[in-house]
């Protein structure tokens, strides 16, 4: 078995996608313009995909109040130090990073709506 992709139940969903295309490099590959409103996302290397949707019928985890390593997103990045400043700038909150004696830098975001997102630079990626 292989992952298809994984799927979280999310609030505003609309302005969540336009910030994940404009500053994750995420890409919309299907998009569905009715409730509810289920949105897939591409990474850039087209092996990862991400459905966003918005079912207030359901549980929606509230994740700026969840630890973050309870659950977040990782993205590798080869300038951990530049996107950290870059997401900043553009609406993200500062958690904590880590430096690791390998070279690895670690740095813990969260997206302007509190979904926790990892920076991996990694001195010897996955």
């Amino acid at each position: 078995m292989i992952f298809e992709h994984l799927a979280l139940n999310v609030k505003n969903i609309e302005d969540i996608k336009d910030w994940y295309v404009a500053n994750l490099g995420l890409k919309v590959v299907f998009e569905q313009t009715e409730a509810p409103f289920m949105t897939f996302f591409e990474d850039s290397s087209g092996r990862v995909i991400l459905e966003l949707y918005h079912r207030p019928d359901e549980e929606i985890t509230d994740f700026g109040t969840k630890h973050p390593l309870t659950f977040h997103l990782a993205f590798v990045s080869p300038n951990a130090e530049k996107d950290k400043i870059r997401l900043l700038e553009k609406g993200a909150s500062f958690i904590e990073e880590i430096r690791k004696e390998d070279g690895s830098h670690l740095v813990m975001l969260r997206d302007p709506w509190g979904m926790p997102l990892q920076l991996c630079h990694r001195a010897k990626p996955f």
